[in-house]
């Protein structure tokens, strides 16, 4: 099994918002506080050493790990 780049949660976060989904639904959906989706988004673009959630969605679907 390959090691996987992103936390299971983060990896949940980035699921939704492939889909289109907000800040706001996206916490609303895992009960979790909107900050805490920021702060997930932002750990996420650090670990892939991207500028913004658009190019962090891009990385990891060249990865494997995101399906559109």
């Amino acid at each position: 099994m390959k090691k996987r780049i992103l936390t299971e949660r983060e990896q949940e976060v980035f699921d939704l918002l492939v889909l289109n989904k907000s800040t706001k639904e996206i916490a609303s959906f895992l009960g979790i506080s909107e900050k805490t989706v920021r702060n997930h988004i932002s750990n996420a673009i650090q670990k892939l050493g991207v500028k913004g959630r658009a190019q962090a969605v891009v990385e990891l679907i060249k990865m494997g790990e995101l399906a559109i």
